[in-house]
């Protein structure tokens, strides 16, 4: 399996990340991707940058060193609501949400209430993705939240960095486990490198065999080419990116 679209890349605004935007796309390109989406961790963790930061990436290029970039978030969950720390209007800005649990922001709780959170996560509509749920820290169904999202058309993410042990450290089976219940539910996948250094964009050495392990059928793999991610977009209800429509 081939994958050409890297939806989880951090810079140094995120406050524990060591390169610019600009290596990131470098290395895209050295990796022979087509795309990749920026998500910076917004506001509620901790050295975070401001929503400024996320609304202001109209400045952006579509096009660096020759590759497609998305303006995103890795945004955080909040609460058993599921709300997430990102203002509606920086919201309209942006054509990727990210929505991830993380320790720094939200003390792990029970599986019960995880499971409930990611749904309501999911059901209010905000988020495209969610992201390494993997961590054991953050117990959840994987059933009834997969299928929840296999019908609001959210991806689940595979997680390089969570698969290599660089991170949420006992994630690795459970990523097998989700991998597996996403093929049964029919939901669309994503793939994500999760650098926090650029050397990482588009490593997705451990993603790729797990993938081909389960058998995860091929067409609900959005990252396989900037087409099949912007196709989703579209199903997700986004408008139309018109220079990469024009391209790809």
């Amino acid at each position: 399996m081939k994958i050409l679209v890297d939806t989880h890349t951090h810079t140094y605004a995120s406050g524990h990340a060591y390169s610019t935007i600009i290596e990131n796309a470098r290395f895209a390109k050295e990796r022979g991707l087509e795309m990749f989406c920026t998500t910076d961790h917004a506001q509620s963790m901790p050295d975070a940058p401001h929503p400024w930061f996320f609304g202001n990436q109209k400045v952006l290029p579509r096009f660096l060193e020759g590759v497609a970039l998305i303006r995103g978030v890795e945004a955080n969950i909040l609460n058993l609501a599921g709300d997430i720390d990102i203002p509606p209007q920086v919201e309209l800005r942006l054509d990727w949400m990210i929505g991830s649990l993380h320790e720094p922001v939200l003390v792990p709780s029970t599986k019960q209430e995880h499971t409930q959170m990611l749904i309501n996560a999911i059901e209010q509509g905000r988020i495209d993705a969610l992201g390494h749920l993997g961590n054991p820290r953050f117990d959840f169904d994987f059933e009834a939240v997969i299928e929840s999202a296999a019908k609001h058309h959210v991806a689940i993410e595979i997680n390089n960095s969570s698969l290599e042990g660089q991170s949420r450290v006992g994630s690795k089976e459970r990523c097998y486990a989700i991998a597996e219940v996403a093929k049964q539910a029919g939901a669309y996948i994503t793939t994500g490198s999760d650098a926090h250094f650029c050397t990482y964009i588009g490593g997705f050495e451990s993603a790729i065999p797990l993938l081909e392990s389960v058998g995860v059928d091929e067409d609900k793999v959005i990252t396989r080419s900037a087409r099949d991610f912007l196709n989703f977009l579209r199903l997700r209800g986004h408008e139309p990116i018109e220079e990469f429509e024009l391209h790809f």
